[in-house]
């Protein structure tokens, strides 16, 4: 578990996107954009011309998979760009690594979610962003509707466990 720079500014990426993804399900074009204009710049400052070919390739690696699942309506587009976002922070390999691990979380929890009843799934999701919240506790969390039964959840669900995973075992 190395603690980098841009390391650090990916994080704060997904936090931000989680946060907001959980709340609104969407992942608003502010974050994506600004986010994408400071990993290049991060990038840059830090490794020079090499950082910003380092972040080209990061972000297109992120944004051509999630291109494909958005044409197929399997993701949102906020998703594809917060993806290109990431690679530009973490560069190609990481954030394939992200993406790979983000897909096998998001096709458990979607396992779990048809296995369990919906008034199961609804305290679960209810609870688990209320953990996750800081100072939510004893407060009606919105979620807009998604938690509800219907048969989309933010992906950020399983986008955060992902990148927690591949940063743990330093992949």
């Amino acid at each position: 578990m190395i603690v980098t720079i841009t390391g650090i500014g990916a994080a704060v990426v997904l936090a931000c996107a989680f946060a907001t993804d959980l709340r609104a399900m969407r992942i608003p074009n502010l974050l994506t954009v600004t986010a994408f204009a400071a990993g290049m710049t991060c990038q840059l400052l830090t490794a020079g011309w090499q950082g910003g070919q380092i972040a080209l390739m990061g972000a297109l690696a992120g944004f051509l998979p999630f291109f494909l699942l958005y044409l197929f309506k399997g993701i949102g587009a906020g998703d594809v760009k917060l993806f290109a976002a990431l690679g530009a922070w973490l560069g190609a390999a990481a954030v394939l690594n992200v993406a790979m691990y983000a897909i096998l979380y998001a096709g458990a929890l979607g396992v779990l979610y048809m296995l369990g009843s919906r008034p199961f799934c609804r305290r679960m999701l209810s609870s688990m962003a209320v953990l996750l919240s800081p100072g939510a506790a004893g407060k009606r969390l919105v979620l807009h509707g998604w938690e509800t039964g219907a048969k989309r959840f933010p992906f950020m669900i399983a986008v955060l466990p992902a990148a927690v995973s591949v940063w743990v075992m330093g992949i």
